[in-house]
C-alpha cells in the first residue's frame, strides 16, 4: 500500500463566520483522506458556522483560535470562499496577517470562490495567474493579478478556483501541489483535526 502523500502536513484552514460549508469540507475530507492534519483557524473561540448557500449550516469546533495560531506552525493553507467569510477576514488585521505571512514562507496555498479576496489583503496576488468566482474579477485585477475563467489555475505554490461545482478538480489538485511543494512536516504535534457537531 503507498504512503499517504501528505502524510503529517499540517493545513490550515482559515474562515470565520459565513463560509460556505461545502468550500470546507470536500476539501478538508481529501486532505485527511491523504494524510494531513487538518484544523481550523478562526477569530472565533469555541465554534464557526457554516453557510449552505443562504441557509446555515453546521457548526464546526475551532481547533486553534487566531489569537493563538502560528503561521510557522503549518506547512499550508486553505482558505474557502462564501462571500460574508473572506469579506470579514480582510478586515481582520491577524488573519491578513497570518495569510501574508503563508504566502512570504511559499507554504501551498489554495483558496476557492470568494476566498481570494484576502489574498489581496495580503499583498499575495501580483503578477500572479488566479480564478475565482467572477465578482472579484475587477479586484484581483486592479490588484495586479492575471485572471482566468478557468476551473481550476495553479501557479506555483497557488492553487485557485471558482466554485463548489469545481470542487472535484480543485480537491485533486490541492492534494497534488501540497504534496509536490510540502512533503511531510517535520515539526512534531500540531494542532487538532477538524471536527463538526
Amino acid at each position: 500500500m503507498a504512503a499517504a502523500p501528505l502524510r503529517d502536513m499540517k493545513v490550515a484552514v482559515l474562515v470565520t463566520e459565513g463560509f460556505e460549508q461545502v468550500e470546507l469540507t470536500g476539501p478538508v475530507e481529501a486532505l485527511k483522506q491523504n494524510g494531513a492534519k487538518v484544523s481550523i483557524v478562526a477569530p472565533e473561540e469555541k465554534e464557526v458556522q457554516g453557510w449552505r448557500h443562504f441557509d446555515k449550516g453546521d457548526k464546526f469546533r475551532v481547533d486553534v483560535p487566531l489569537s493563538k495560531a502560528r503561521p510557522d506552525d503549518f506547512d499550508a493553507l486553505l482558505l474557502p470562499g462564501g462571500v460574508a467569510n473572506p469579506d470579514r477576514l480582510r478586515t481582520i488585521s491577524a488573519a491578513v496577517g497570518f495569510v501574508k505571512r503563508m504566502s512570504e514562507r511559499g507554504a501551498p496555498i489554495a483558496a476557492i470562490c470568494h476566498g481570494p479576496w484576502i489574498l489581496i489583503e495580503a499583498r499575495a496576488v501580483n503578477n500572479r495567474r488566479i480564478t475565482s468566482w467572477p465578482s472579484l474579477k475587477t479586484d484581483l485585477i486592479n490588484a495586479g493579478a492575471h485572471w482566468s475563467d478557468e476551473p481550476v489555475v495553479i501557479d506555483e505554490n497557488l492553487v485557485t478556483s471558482r466554485k463548489p461545482d469545481d470542487l472535484p478538480v480543485f480537491n485533486q489538485k490541492i492534494v497534488e501541489v501540497f504534496g509536490d511543494l510540502a512533503g511531510p512536516a517535520l515539526r512534531g504535534a500540531g494542532p487538532g483535526e477538524v471536527s463538526s457537531r
